[in-house]
């Protein structure tokens, strides 16, 4: 059999594009290793709930509050208005869409990719059986890379794909202990503390029954766990059982090329669609998903293979604004504790607050309240040149 396109990767991006092609009546195969699970806080959007049709029994927990903690141990409490941030936990929503993908049609197969291979009978995808360990060739005509942060598709097909810069995640899954100390299962916490990490945050995510509790790092002789350790002695969640641990690499920039030229497209993190700054993941996953099942179309209907081009030019398309403006926060304000120090007290301001949680919730910059926008310059520019003090809001 020749597959109109072979998925390669079963997380949030890759399950997507397979149930999209499979919904729209194209031969799927869909390649994932089972039991694998990425370090994530779990946080998504009302708007990835309402385009990608999440039922809510995959919400675990309904945030109503955001907390930004300093290096100096200020807190600073964002309400989330006119609705919440869903939580859920990974290892069970992504076997969701795993097997709403399947439902739509897409065959389904555990194993773990090893190559793609070409000869005069198209293009090939190797991998190893995971219950018998034989390795099995399939054949396609499109490729979808969508196998992670360090893609092994990514880095044999595509220009660039093994030089993506990322930050290492690692997180602890726990037992909840329901509403105590500084814990509160209806608010997200990020701290933004060098002693946690130098150069990203930590965070702790309520699960419903559990909790996320980790922290990410570019630097490379960060301690992931003792700084995950330290964060919940602080959060006093230390006495609380360990479900499991996780980690992984969370890439930082899109790729500047998400194809090969011929039959091969990238999604999710193997193209490196993590939102800088908040590190923010899922949503635009299974955005990535979708655009690169749009491109595989286009290419199957057109036999163009610049079409699939497409998946990059409509995710910039949407996205591109929102991702600088990230960047150049983080490049900003990560890069030392007195910045980090600045940056939440710029979270005390209401208009950063509306304006900040307007653009999460509909994945889009606001522009309906410019004179908002101009006074949040003035006092982003004050911050970064020193005129004000570090703490002052």
């Amino acid at each position: 059999m020749i597959y109109d396109a072979i998925v390669v990767g079963g997380g949030p991006s890759g399950a997507t594009a397979a149930e999209d092609l499979a919904r729209s009546g194209h031969s799927v195969a869909m390649i994932d290793r089972a039991g694998r699970i990425k370090p994530c806080g779990g946080a998504i959007p009302p708007r990835l709930i309402k385009d990608f049709f999440i039922p809510d029994e995959q919400i675990v927990a309904k945030i109503t509050t955001a907390r930004m903690i300093s290096p100096t141990k200020r807190k600073v409490d964002i309400p989330i208005e006119n609705g919440f941030v869903g939580m859920v936990d990974r290892e069970h929503f992504d076997e969701f869409l795993r097997g709403r993908a399947a439902l739509a049609g897409a065959d389904r197969l555990t194993g773990t990719f090893t190559k793609i291979s070409r000869d005069s009978d198209g293009t090939h995808v190797h991998y190893r059986d995971k219950e018998s360990g034989e390795e099995r060739v399939l054949t396609g005509k499109i490729i979808i890379g969508a196998d992670g942060a360090r893609s092994n598709v990514a880095r044999a097909e595509v220009e660039g794909g093994d030089k993506i810069p990322y930050v290492i995640a690692y997180h602890e899954i726990i037992e909840s202990p329901g509403a105590r100390g500084e814990y509160d299962p209806k608010r997200c916490d990020v701290i933004y503390d060098g002693a946690i990490s130098p150069d990203f945050y930590g965070w702790v995510f309520p699960h419903g029954n559990s909790a996320s509790v980790g922290m990410g790092s570019l630097v490379k002789d960060v301690d992931l766990k003792q700084a995950t350790a330290a964060l919940r002695v602080a959060s006093g969640l230390d006495d609380c059982k360990t479900i499991r641990k996780e980690g992984a690499p969370i890439p930082l920039k899109p790729l500047d090329r998400w194809d090969n030229g011929r039959d091969v497209v990238l999604a999710g993190d193997a193209a490196g669609v993590v939102a800088p700054s908040s590190g923010e993941g899922i949503y635009y996953a299974m955005v990535g998903g979708r655009v690169a099942a749009t491109a595989a179309a286009a290419c199957l209907q057109s036999g163009r293979v610049k079409d699939l081009q497409l998946a990059r030019k409509l995710f910039m398309r949407e996205h591109k604004s929102v991702f600088k403006v990230l960047g150049a926060m983080q490049n900003a304000y990560y890069k030392s504790d007195e910045r980090r120090e600045r940056f939440v007290s710029l979270c005390h301001d209401v208009d950063v607050q509306r304006l900040t949680f307007e653009a999460y919730m509909n994945k889009k910059l606001v522009k309906a309240r410019p004179m908002a926008h101009i006074k949040i310059g003035i006092k982003n520019l004050a911050h970064l040149t020193g005129i004000v003090s570090a703490t002052r809001a």
